[in-house]
């Protein structure tokens, strides 16, 4: 493969950010091993109901049916992947994903920002804490360090236990349409050609650049996630964020391209971390589902009940997780939504207590303040 200027700037960004980081010390995890765990927050409400269309649901036809995605990939017989999620059904057939349905936090309003407030703070409420859930499981676990692949410190990660941010360089691409009109003005000139052809070589990659983000950041960033978490002295626990979830219109066209981008990104950061796959749980988050009726502009509005996704070597995959509520008209929330059946402070409190060893008492008040009442979902981790 041809390394563009973009992806070196990435590569050695990265790699001297690696040289750069201390030693993390090393914790006592279950079994004395050295795990990993990537979470992946989708903002804008994912409607679970068309990646995991339930397929065997008398209702999901008769409210569903411009929105069931065609030919869905196998999964249990009760349940189809979206066709664009090809790499996650090879992981789901390795036993390597588990996509667990019916899921949210305990907010149950329609805010996407109240509601990412409460999914970052890890309480009820919106502003119930200044600090974020993973931030304080790494304080802990003790001895680890955080990393978030962004601009700016997400609410998850802010608080006082170590954690840093990366973001990627993205240059601006050249217009090449702009250079053939100015190539021959510089031909004549031996010493400005040659700066001219430097800076057209420069454009080529940007053109590949606009290539990749015509895919979107996320497969990118996840790459970049794993190369750090894969590192003997790097962080054991990173964080990278994508937005454009929200799909009030044209929600098949949507979902498309942006289930595309996360399935390229689950593989980068598989091929990537493949040494460490074996150690690494990778969890997929949105703050809630949508409504399981479809509006009248092809899309779907803000609901309740949503869907996680958990993938790497330790996960108990190869299944359906949590429990199915049934779209008839008495299951539904409020007479709209799929009703949560799950709280998605079990389920991190699952993935943090087996796979990180985070302590019960830890996580009932310490990560997930005032979370007695919310029991850990079982069976997650093998």
């Amino acid at each position: 493969m041809r390394l563009s200027r973009r992806r070196f700037l990435i590569a050695s960004g990265a790699s001297a950010t690696l040289a750069l980081w201390p030693r993390t010390a090393a914790w006592g995890a279950p079994g004395g091993a050295d795990p990993r765990l990537l979470v992946v927050l989708l903002r804008g409400g994912l409607d679970g109901l068309h990646v995991l269309p339930p397929l065997d649901d008398p209702d999901a036809a008769r409210l569903r049916a411009a929105l069931l995605p065609d030919a869905p990939l196998a999964l249990d017989g009760s349940f189809g992947l979206h066709p664009a999620l090809g790499f996650a059904h090879t992981l789901y057939q390795r036993g390597d994903l588990l996509p667990v349905v019916a899921v949210a936090p305990p907010y149950r309003e329609r805010s996407h920002f109240d509601a990412q407030d409460c999914l970052e703070n890890g309480t009820g409420t919106p502003g119930g804490s200044h600090t974020g859930w993973l931030n304080r499981c790494v304080g802990a676990m003790g001895g680890a360090e955080g990393l978030a692949i962004a601009s700016v410190m997400p609410l998850s990660l802010r608080g006082p236990a170590p954690a840093r941010t990366w973001s990627p360089p993205l240059p601006q691409a050249v217009d090449p349409r702009l250079l053939e009109r100015l190539a021959p003005l510089y031909a004549a000139d031996p010493e400005l050609a040659t700066a001219f052809e430097q800076v057209a070589a420069g454009s080529l990659d940007a053109m590949a650049g606009e290539s990749r983000r015509a895919r979107g950041r996320l497969p990118d960033l996840a790459g970049v996630a794993a190369r750090f978490l894969a590192a003997a002295g790097g962080p054991r626990v990173g964080f990278v964020e994508d937005s454009g979830w929200d799909t009030h219109g044209s929600q098949a066209r949507v979902l498309g391209r942006k289930l595309a981008e996360l399935d390229a990104a689950l593989e980068a950061f598989h091929d990537a971390a493949r040494a460490v796959w074996p150690s690494t749980v990778v969890v997929v988050l949105t703050e809630f589902g949508r409504t399981v009726a479809i509006n009248g502009t092809g899309g779907t509005d803000h609901g309740t009940g949503g869907l996680a996704l958990l993938a790497g070597g330790p996960v108990a995959g190869g299944r359906i997780g949590g429990d199915w509520p049934g779209l008839g008209v008495r299951s539904l929330y409020e007479g709209r939504d799929l009703r949560p059946t799950g709280d998605l402070r079990g389920l991190l409190k699952g993935v943090l207590g087996r796979h990180l060893g985070v302590s019960e008492a830890a996580l009932e008040t310490q990560v997930f303040p005032d979370s007695r009442s919310v029991p850990r979902m079982e069976g997650l981790i093998g």
